[in-house]
């Protein structure tokens, strides 16, 4: 009697075991085993963290097993479990995983494919055709598409986190994690006794030094030392949480009437401004978008404004970048003055301060939440509802994605809402930040992702002309790496790019991003559809760039770029591409910290050790 053994890894989670009746059946191309009962006499199955095997005895030899269902049945109460993966041992000695990395919730079953990547044109049996089909009916009946906001990426129709799916919803100890990091920010920000600050005018420039009382390293405490120097304002566009907006000016805008005659005594090489401008010394930041934004006015106690400035910098003969002029609107006139670095100590101050105001709206609005959060899980979204788990490019973007949805469902119910967390602390709370993102997407383009187009679309990919822009320098090595180990992957599974074009399911996620999640806007540019297997790696690059590396220069997460928890691969040259890729993460590290290494401000958010996987925070 053959004898087939089992083996079921059970998630190291909180709460991942179980004491329900777990059953399993073998399917394979000739026949099928008994739904059979995994059980050991005087044993605790299934445990958090265990790893279990059991014999199937069945009376003939199944044939090449192609299925494993597993069926978990209530014992006493409902006890939901966490399967990592099922492994099957045939009688002629060849193993077999399974991989599954999914919750059973209540009496529930599932069904597995072997752990090898199969495009769709792959199957020939009809039974694994039906297998695939089923997987994404069922899943396109659990992710569905919504519109939160008119003229916002569209989201996951869901109102609450509770309402997710279990298996896309933070973990127990992630939620524990957020409250401890929560409570770590509240001890250090000394929250309950400065909140007054925040409730009212400041009386002081040094009430702003005592939010950071507690915070102590190098960087803050340098930063907090030199805050008010032009040197310090001018680094942050460059290498700050905002780096993306500082690009080249090639000519002064109208709404901008900066003179030689204004700025004469901030130039330092013997030129007038306009040959500064021609020989690529000069640069401008524009907060046009924030032009006509409502201010937020929830509080009628706390009055709040916003300014949608521009400023002017300047490259000095020590390759520092300078503001030069700041004018605080986008409209010239008497109630729009300029002011220059030779206005009073003050007066200088506060229109810089009002830049980084705007700095601050544009960043948490735009270039955080919209243009890494949003638009990763517009991936999220469409990967769910268009590829099966046994598709390689789910497997390639499955860490990528991990709890996207789940923190922007959390953002949306506790953040971004109405009375929410915006609507108590940003000026453009209250409605403002909504209008900001609806203002922001005209301008969002798929090119604008692609991290060496959107470099040099703001002329400031030559590094000779900015030494000191280590985002750019970081980010160009970090998204050739990705893109390096993205295209081996896409060239071990398409032999052609006819292939390519013939996986109706890549297809159809690529359509499904564009036509629902971005809405068909006319401006966004997203690909319906892919000709080559190049487009495929550049497209695929965007999506893990932006949810790991562009999030990380952002904001900080908790798994780093490169490391692969759950084995959703198996081959051994996609194993040897995550090898290599690892080592050109670890080579770009290493030159990161060489470089910073005696520098009073070290840049490190592009560097991999520091890139989290997923937008999970």
């Amino acid at each position: 009697m053959p004898v087939y053994t089992v083996t079921v890894s059970t998630g190291s989670q909180w709460f991942a075991g179980t004491d329900d009746y777990i059953y399993i059946t073998l399917i394979g191309t000739e026949r099928c085993s008994e739904r059979t009962l995994l059980d050991k006499p005087l044993y605790n199955d299934f445990e958090r963290g265990a790893v279990d095997a059991y014999d199937v005895r069945v009376g003939e030899d199944l044939g090449d097993i192609v299925l494993v269902k597993i069926e978990k049945n209530k014992y006493w109460v409902q006890d939901d479990w966490y399967c990592r993966y099922i492994t099957v041992k045939t009688p002629s000695g060849e193993y077999i995983e399974f991989p599954c990395f999914c919750w059973l919730v209540g009496d529930k079953e599932v069904v597995l494919r072997d752990g090898r990547a199969h495009l769709p044109q792959d199957d020939k049996i009809s039974l694994l055709k039906q297998h695939r089909l089923k997987e994404l009916d069922m899943r396109r009946k659990t992710y569905r598409w919504k519109e939160w906001q008119p003229g916002f990426p569209l989201s996951i129709d869901a109102n609450r986190h509770s309402e997710l799916p279990l298996d896309i919803q933070f973990d127990s100890e992630k939620g524990v994690d957020f409250i401890l990091n929560y409570s770590k920010a509240i001890e250090n920000l000394f929250v309950n006794s400065f909140m007054h600050m925040f409730q009212s005018s400041w009386s002081d420039i040094g009430d702003f030094e005592k939010i950071f009382v507690r915070i102590k390293n190098t960087i803050s405490e340098y930063v907090m030392q030199h805050w008010k120097e032009d040197f310090m304002f001018g680094y942050q566009f460059l290498n700050g949480c905002n780096p993306v907006l500082i690009q080249k000016c090639t000519k002064l805008p109208n709404k901008f009437p900066v003179t030689h005659k204004m700025v004469s005594v901030s130039l330092e090489r013997e030129m007038t401004l306009e040959e500064e401008i021609q020989a690529g010394n000069v640069y401008i930041v524009d907060y046009e978008l924030l032009d006509g934004i409502s201010a937020n006015t929830t509080d009628p106690c706390t009055l709040q404004y916003l300014a949608a400035p521009i400023c002017l910098l300047y490259k000095n003969a020590k390759n520092k970048i300078l503001p030069i002029a700041i004018q605080l609107g986008q409209t010239p006139g008497e109630d729009t003055p300029i002011f220059l670095p030779t206005d009073g100590e003050y007066d200088w101050l506060l229109a810089k301060v009002w830049v980084r105001s705007a700095d601050f709206q544009y960043h948490q609005t735009v270039t955080h939440l919209l243009r890494t959060h949003l638009i990763t899980e517009v991936f999220a979204i469409a990967m769910y509802r268009q590829l099966p788990a046994v598709h390689p490019v789910y497997k390639l973007l499955i860490p990528h994605i991990r709890f996207t949805i789940a923190i922007n469902t959390k953002a949306r119910e506790q953040l971004i809402c109405k009375c929410g967390i915006f609507d108590k602390a940003n000026a453009t709370g209250g409605g403002g930040h909504v209008q900001l993102i609806q203002k922001a997407m005209k301008s969002l383009t798929f090119r604008s992702l692609c991290f060496p187009d959107m470099i040099k679309s703001r002329g400031v990919d030559k590094k000779d002309e900015l030494p000191t822009y280590f985002y750019r320098d970081d980010g160009y090595r970090v998204w050739e790496a990705t893109k390096s180990f993205v295209s081996d992957v896409v060239h071990i599974y398409y032999t052609s790019d006819e292939m390519m074009q013939e996986d109706e399911e890549i297809q159809a996620f690529i359509k499904d991003v564009c036509s629902f999640g971005m809405q068909d806007f006319d401006h966004c540019e997203f690909p319906k559809s892919l000709k080559s297997r190049e487009e495929l790696a550049e497209y695929l690059t965007v999506v893990v760039f932006t949810a790991s590396a562009q999030h990380a220069a952002v904001n900080f997460g908790q798994l780093y770029l490169g490391m692969y928890l759950d084995e959703h691969f198996i081959e051994k040259r996609v194993k040897a591409a995550m090898e290599k890729f690892r080592k050109e993460l670890a080579e770009i590290t290493n030159d990161i910290k060489k470089r910073n290494e005696g520098k009073r401000l070290p840049y490190y958010n592009m560097s991999p050790d520091k890139i989290p996987n997923s937008v999970a925070v």
